[in-house]
Order: C-alpha cells, then structure tokens, then sequence
C-alpha cells in the first residue's frame, strides 16, 4: 500500500559481431538498442523518476560523434528517450556498447542533472565516462574530502557525481600511464592514441576508486574507447545479473529480465558476486576481477519480499513460502474459525504471498474463502493543495467490493508486502474495510516489523517516519522510561562509529506490545471493527529467504560501518528535532 521507492534499474548491452551479422541474421540494424529497450521496459518498476540512456560507437572516425546520451524526466521517460532517439541525427544503432538506467531518487534531490547516466567529456576518447548505478553510498563526506583534499572542486553534491569525478580522476591516470609505456616504446602521434585505446586496464581504475565507498551498490560505465564495466559492492547488498554468447554480453539488476528479453532458461545466467566486476575490453574480451574484498555476504532481503520481480523462478517460491509461514499466527489471531473468515491482499505485489498463505490456510482446512476486497481506484493529484483535501483525496485511493463480506460475522484477513509508515493504513484503508462491517481485522506483512531506516538504496531513511519506531519510543514514555530515550542519545553521540545504539529502544517490548501500539496508533476515531496485526518473524524472512540475509531494515544489523553510523546520527537528529519541536 506505501509505496518504497527504489534506487534503482540497470541494463546494459554489447554486441560481439560486427553490426551487419545482425542486420542479416534478425533484419534489423536496431538490435542492440530494440534489446536495450525491452530490458528498459521490463525494469519499469524499479524507476519511474527518471530514465536515461548512453551508447558508444567504436568505429566513429575523428569530427564524429561517438558518445551519445539522453535523459529524461517522469514516468513515462523510457518511451521520451526512446522517441527522441528515433529523430535523433546520431545513429545510435551504428553503436556497439549501450547502458541503460532507470531512476528511484531516496535522497530528495530531483531535476534533470540527477538522472543517470552521468558523463564526463574529454577530446582523448578513452578519458571518456559514462556512468550510472543502482547505489546509495553512506560515507559521501569522506569521499568528497579526499577529491578536494587532490585539488578537484566537483560541481554537484551527490554520490553518483562524485563516484564519477573520483572513477574518471583515476581513468585520467590509466590514460597518462599507458601514454607513458607507448612513448618509452618509440610510439608517436595517433600510433600512442590507438595504444591508449586498446590497452585501457579498467581493473585498475575500479580497484583504485572503489576501495574508497562504504554503501550498497552497482556500478556501471562505458568509456568512450570501448571499455563496458559493472562492478557489485563487497557485500553483496545489491543485484546484478549478467550473460553472455557469441553475439552479445548483457547486464539486468534482475534475471528474468534477461531471461525474457533473450529466451533463456534461468541456469544459463551468472549472478555477479559481491566485490566482483564484469568487464568487456574494446575487443569485445569478457573476464570478471575481484575488484574489493568480498566481506559478510549480505543480500538485500527487501528485493526477495518487496522490490525484484515476482516472475523469478526463486523469488516466486520464496514470497510463496513467505506468505505460508505466517498460516499459524494468522489461524491464531482468527482463532481458528476459517470458516468465519474472507482472505484478501493488497498491494498487487501481495498476490503470491497471498497465494503461499491461503495455500496454509488449506492444509488445515480445505475450506478458504477468498474475495478481491480492496480496489486502488484513483491516483492522488498533486494540484490538491491544501492538507485537509489532500488526506481526504487520499482516503479514496482505494475502495472495497461492497457484499463481499457477511457484515458483523465474518473475519477479513488482508496481506500485504510490508508497513513501514502506516499512514495509508490509518488515512485509507482502515477506513474503507471498516465499511464492510468485518467482526475483525487482521492485517497481515509478509515482512517483519521494519524498525531501522535503509540507507543502501531504499526510501526509508528517517527513524522517524516508521510506525514500528514511534509505537516503541510511544510506549517508553507511556512506561515513564524517558532516561532511556536520553541514555540512548548519548552512546550515539559518544561512540557514533561503534554499534547500533538505537536497537536497546527496542528491547524492553515484546514483537505483540509493539503491534498492538501501532494498531492504537493508527486505528482511526470511529472505527468499530477490533484490529491485530501479524508480522512475519525474522526466523521465518530467513527461511523463506536463506541466500538473502540482509535484514538491517528489520535486525539493526547494518553490513557496513557506514549503515551504523548513519543510524545513530539519525536519532540524534530524531532527538534534538523534538527537543525543539516538543
């Protein structure tokens, strides 16, 4: 129901053959772009702010054009670009290397100059970059003092432009090492350009910038001398997929994107491994290097429950199981009477899971009773500006199937993914289903209670805005337990880089005392129906998930020093807002 925002989607695509081996074999000179397109469109979910293009022509000559790139704003930027292209005086399909992104911002900053690709221009073709990515890096700082501390003075604050000012600093230094070795061996003039050109090492420049980040990441680029590249952070907390034949090496944040847009089975496609980098040369050779050390492997469990698509062959079964391992605590919560009780689900990304708890259900009873109950009906517009028509506006976003329920008899259980601010809850949904007239309410998240911002990529960077947080720190000052709230702030202040200090505001309660604050907290004034709410444990997420242990979101757990000391900065900031703002 509340929409996470992600960053991000990438594709990327390099063809191997000379461009007239597909003109002849697919009739068509737009296979490389036409494929780039399609694995675009098929990402479409994990960005709609914005989207943008780059592609590299190798055999332009000197005056030519022969790096190209386009953006653009909004959600429907993939067909802008794409049709911009299509009257564009560049032939981008005469391109052999193509690199696509799509944009989720979780910083706030939007415009144009955010949207990914970034380039950097230089009359020598190998100092050329392009370069996007699906990260979010938590020691920005550090990084933009070491550029400034080596003389540079970037033009923009953000980790995706400072990556490329440090990535094409240390592509500056390849380049004048390479030019170093051609002229020690007699080269001159366009002899050394095309030495530079074929002999670029990108091993190099990615062990010399990525040692420097702390954050969750993938990390693509082109250069203009025909180097493609895409290198994963040590831990492993972002996707990237890759495959290759004779005609074509491609990149995907996700596998059946690839398996779609190329026809494969899932076992014919590499997963890149935490710290590694793809790399294709100007001469079309493909090597993976480790690029940092691998660290604790630690997945991204919100792309198994949440972000990636369903369609994957192991993502299906685990959301499945997701949804059947909460069967018991749901049976409870309805004490047993199934036959009392209507199952739903909402968002449409709840359906499998949906599908895995009914399948539970069954198994102790064949009997389930299964209803489309919530419709989302209309878009909230933007143009509604005051607060009082805007939370009424967005109390109907959604509406119920009126009938679908026996009013004051039947039980309405409803899945959804995850809740992490509850606000939809409280201003929409509790509101539409308690027209239904159900005895009782069980709202039902697939994921476990979400207590800790994500600062590696997701949309939930504020302690704050999480309903989990605001029951606990709700009931430490219904306990008179504020000393807490203060003793907390002062190891954050105290010891900012050692553990996650926030995670004691949690251990005096109880996953059910929790719960059963959030539904106080969130149950509108006149609601008549009781409510409970049944998380999915964390035992149960790594079941259902065991190749994806990243649970820093729900655990406090977070894989990097980075994370941690993010979170204690967070409720600090948390602490000394309300102390002005009591």
């Amino acid at each position: 129901m509340e929409q996470l925002k992600h960053e991000c989607g990438v594709a990327m695509v390099r063809l191997l053959k000379p461009l007239e081996y597909y003109k002849k074999k697919y009739a068509t000179h737009r296979y490389g772009l036409g494929k780039l397109y399609l694995m675009m469109e098929k990402q479409h979910n994990r960005g709609q702010e914005g989207a943008g293009m780059a592609c590299v022509n190798l055999t332009a000559q000197p005056g030519e054009e022969y790096m190209f790139r386009e953006r653009a704003e909004g959600k429907d930027a993939i067909t802008e670009i794409f049709s911009r292209i299509e009257g564009s005086a560049f032939p981008l399909f005469n391109s052999q290397l193509y690199m696509g992104h799509l944009r989720y911002s979780t910083t706030g900053k939007s415009g144009l100059k955010y949207v990914h690709p970034f380039l950097r221009r230089n009359n020598w073709r190998a100092k050329n970059l392009a370069l996007c990515g699906n990260f979010n890096m938590t020691n920005i700082d550090e990084v933009f003092q070491h550029l400034t501390q080596q003389g540079q003075s970037p033009r923009y604050y953000g980790d995706a432009y400072i990556t490329l000012e440090l990535m094409g600093h240390r592509l500056d230094r390849e380049v004048e090492r390479l030019y170093d070795i051609a002229k020690s061996q007699g080269l001159q003039g366009t002899d050394i350009t095309d030495y530079i050109d074929n002999h670029v090492d990108m091993t190099n420049v990615l062990r010399t910038t990525m040692q420097h980040f702390d954050g969750g990441y993938v990390m693509c680029g082109l250069t203009g001398s025909g180097e493609m590249f895409a290198v994963r952070d040590p831990w492993g907390i972002r996707p990237a997929f890759w495959y290759q034949d004779d005609e074509v090496v491609v990149v995907a944040s996700e596998r059946p994107v690839i398996q779609t847009c190329f026809d494969l089975e899932a076992s014919q496609i590499r997963e890149l491994q935490p710290g590694q980098s793809l790399i294709v040369n100007k001469a079309g050779r493909i090597s993976t290097k480790q690029i940092t050390t691998p660290q604790q492997y630690s997945a991204c469990s919100f792309e198994r429950i949440y972000f990636s698509r369903g369609s994957d062959c192991d993502i299906y079964k685990e959301r499945k199981r997701l949804g059947e391992l909460l069967t018991p605590d749901i049976i409870r919560a309805i004490n047993g009477d199934v036959e009392h009780t209507v199952f739903s689900y909402i968002p449409n990304t709840a359906e499998v899971a949906f599908h895995g708890m009914t399948d539970g259900v069954r198994r102790l009873n064949a009997q389930v009773r299964i209803e489309k109950v919530v419709w989302k009906d209309i878009k909230l517009r933007t143009f509604i500006s005051t607060g009082s028509e805007r939370n009424d506006l967005a109390a109907h976003v959604y509406d119920v199937s009126y009938g679908s329920l026996r009013p004051y008899e039947d039980n309405l259980v409803i899945i959804d993914d995850s809740i992490v601010r509850g606000t939809t809850l409280r201003e929409s949904i509790f509101k539409i289903l308690d027209r239904l007239h159900p005895r009782k309410i069980v709202m039902v998240s697939s994921s476990p209670q979400i207590r800790y911002p994500d600062y590696y990529g997701i949309d939930m960077s504020r302690l704050e805005e999480l309903c989990a947080f605001r029951a606990a720190v709700a009931l430490i000052r219904e306990r008179g337990m504020e000393r807490l709230l203060t003793e907390v702030y002062e190891r954050c202040r105290q010891d900012p880089d050692g553990e996650n200090h926030v995670r004691a505001i949690y251990a005096p309660f109880t996953v059910g005392e929790i719960n059963r604050k959030i539904v106080e907290m969130l149950r509108p004034d006149g609601m008549q129906a009781s409510v409970e709410l049944v998380f999915q444990s964390i035992e149960g997420l790594h079941e259902a998930c065991p190749n994806h242990p990243g649970d820093w979101y729900f655990t406090g757990r977070y894989p990097t020093p980075g994370g941690t000391r993010m979170v204690n900065q967070a409720f600090i900031n948390y602490m000394e807002f309300t102390t002005h703002n009591p």
